[in-house]
This record gives C-alpha cells, structure tokens and sequence, in this order.
C-alpha cells in the first residue's frame, strides 16, 4: 500500500497563501490524507497558519497529518 503523500510549505506563516493552496488541494481525494509540513521562522504565524489549516481539512473532510516546524530541515524529512 503506498503511503500518504507529504506536502512541505516553507514559508508558511504566510496564512492567505497557504490557505489558497491548500483549498484546492483538499479537494481532491487522493491528497485528503496528505501529511501537511508548515514551516515558518516564526512561530507565531505558524501558530496562525495551523489553525486555518485545521479548520480547512475539518471543512473538506481531510484526514491527514499537520506537523509544524521552524527549521527547514525538519520540515523536509520524509519528503
């Protein structure tokens, strides 16, 4: 069985463009299970952007994984 995919977002905390993104990629089936990396220095807008991402997977019935990080290497382990 192959895995979920990863999707890696450096730059993240920049929540309107990530939101845009993402809104399209929950619509399609195979990418509702994606695991979904955020990555952004700060940690605050990488707060911000995770809950918009929560809320959009809820809305569209995603099931996959956010993980958050503020190093870029470990936003792109897996990948």
């Amino acid at each position: 069985m192959m895995s979920a995919p990863k999707i890696t977002f450096i730059g993240a905390g920049s929540t309107i463009f990530v939101k845009n993104i993402l809104g399209d990629v929950f619509h399609r089936e195979a990418l509702k299970t994606a695991h979904i990396a955020l990555m952004d220095i700060d940690p605050t807008r990488l707060e911000e952007s995770h809950i918009v991402v929560r809320k959009l997977m809820d809305s569209a019935g995603a099931s996959g994984k956010i993980t958050c990080h503020t190093q870029t290497e470990r936003s792109l382990t897996g990948c």
